[in-house]
């Protein structure tokens, strides 16, 4: 029976593996192909080092697993210890300029394992929130140390939409012969499940919902990709069809929603000028919903069902329990959210990624968690502004994807908890921001009358190609 995660908690449970046994399984062609992976990891040059792990995501199943020592290691671990032992000898590492985002998520990691252990106050759930605070530091920062300008993060996205098309394909597939091709690697069913009559396709993720996610949250990043001003649109135009492709087959509500909001995001290119305005009037207008409606405003969700058998109203269920029972979460999170209800309201099914926070480290890790996604927008919002001034227009383009496709996760994470290789592409994205962030730094100012004053903005350069990288501006 497949579990719900990996070294995570739901509602508050511990759990350790997809193999309930607590034993070693390893599928020969999965072992090959990620040692194949790992290797290539090692000696590629740097700008084709983070190929092998997107295929890795892209294609491999998180169901084989090493056990060593009591210790859990599924494939992406084992490729993460690849990944620092190259960065680590070539002294990669060293190009990484720390910045307010990487606080953040270093921050947000130290408050997991403290949180947990003071939680659960056993060995096993410190060794557990470990595991997770190496797939955190493992994989953000061999991304950081690999991405150190734009070309190399135009480079990633066309790498991803590369090896997306063939995946697209294999669920296309898996759709109209509902076998599922990846079981071969074990973690995953043979048999695609169907709901309401909706065949809902995974490929090699751990639910439908994940891999409609992974295709969803991809678009903005291929149609920034599109704007680069390349003359062949044929790579980013097929990687389109086959990210929708995906998002469609998951037969998922969820993902469908944050594609839509992946397209709107991208729209909002054209009101950017605007957009606090914007936010002041969506925030207001929430306000007057709460107001005037009957039910809180949260209800919402209950009402949208892209799909026959979509659980909006679980997930706004579940938000107003964890609101209602704030006192039972908010020091260093609850060791169940069945409580919240009873059980048959199914709340240990935490299917909201801002709830998995607030119930795995209360309210520490859920603000700080806040914290990474806030600091990322402010700094796409910085360094659009910068590259606009310095004519760099297709930079504030693919700039601005990065911020639509972060506004992706964020809308999906009302509707799913990342557990399986979804956490992987949510960590390259944010070392992605960070990257592009990070390269615009403010240029000397002339020292004389016509200088800018401290309270206007200062011209910012920009820093591109691949062996250059900076901070960002601390305002």
């Amino acid at each position: 029976m497949l579990q719900n995660g990996i070294d995570g908690f739901v509602g508050g449970q511990p759990h350790w593996s997809w193999v309930t046994d607590g034993t070693t399984f390893i599928n020969p062609l999965g072992l090959v192909f990620t040692l194949l992976m790992g290797l290539l990891l090692l000696v590629l040059p740097r700008k084709y080092a983070l190929l092998p792990v997107i295929a890795l995501i892209c294609y491999m199943t998180m169901g084989m697993r090493i056990m060593v020592g009591g210790l859990n290691f599924p494939m992406m671990r084992i490729l993460i210890l690849f990944g620092l032992a190259r960065v680590v000898v070539r002294g990669e590492y060293r190009s990484i300029k720390l910045n307010t985002i990487d606080a953040a998520v270093l921050w947000w990691t130290l408050a997991g394992i403290v949180t947990g252990t003071l939680l659960w106050r056993t060995s096993d759930a410190f060794v557990s929130r470990l595991g997770q605070a190496y797939n955190v530091i493992g994989f953000y920062f061999l991304f950081r140390s690999l991405l150190r300008g734009m070309d190399d993060i135009n480079r990633v996205v066309k790498f991803i939409a590369i090896l997306l098309v063939p995946l697209a394909g294999l669920i296309v597939v898996e759709k109209f012969t509902g076998q599922n091709l990846f079981s071969a690697f074990g973690g995953v069913p043979p048999v695609t499940f169907v709901r309401d009559g909706v065949v809902r396709c995974q490929g090699p993720f751990a639910h439908p919902i994940l891999a409609g996610t992974f295709g969803a949250t991809l678009l903005p990043l291929f149609i920034g990709l599109w704007g680069q001003g390349q003359k062949s649109k044929f790579i980013p135009l097929m990687a389109i069809i086959a990210s929708t492709t995906i998002t469609i087959s998951s037969g998922s509500s969820g993902p469908v929603l944050a594609y839509l909001a992946g397209m709107l995001g991208l729209g909002m290119w054209y009101l950017r000028k605007h957009l606090r305005t914007i936010r002041w009037g969506l925030l207001l207008t929430i306000i007057a919903l709460h107001v005037v409606m009957k039910a809180p405003v949260w209800f919402l969700m209950a009402r949208v069902d892209v799909f026959s058998g979509s659980t909006g109203w679980h997930r706004a269920y579940l938000l107003d329990r964890c609101i209602a029972n704030f006192s039972d979460w908010w020091l260093v999170g609850t060791k169940s959210t069945a409580n919240w209800a009873g059980e048959e309201a199914r709340l240990f099914d935490v299917t909201n990624q801002y709830i998995s926070e607030a119930a795995n480290g209360g309210l520490l890790m859920l603000g700080l968690f806040i914290m990474i996604i806030v600091r990322c927008f402010g700094g796409i919002g910085r360094a659009v502004r910068a590259s606009e001034g310095s004519q760099q227009r297709a930079t504030s383009w693919c700039l601005w994807a990065m911020g639509a496709a972060l506004f992706t996760h964020v809308v999906s994470f009302m509707s799913v908890s990342y557990f399986d290789q979804s956490i992987v592409n949510w960590y390259l994205l944010l070392a992605m921001i960070s990257t592009g962030a990070g390269l615009f730094i403010p240029a000397s100012a002339p020292a004389d009358a016509g200088a800018p004053q401290p309270e206007e903005v200062a011209p910012l350069a920009v820093q591109s190609g691949l062996d250059r990288a900076g901070a960002i501006r601390h305002a």
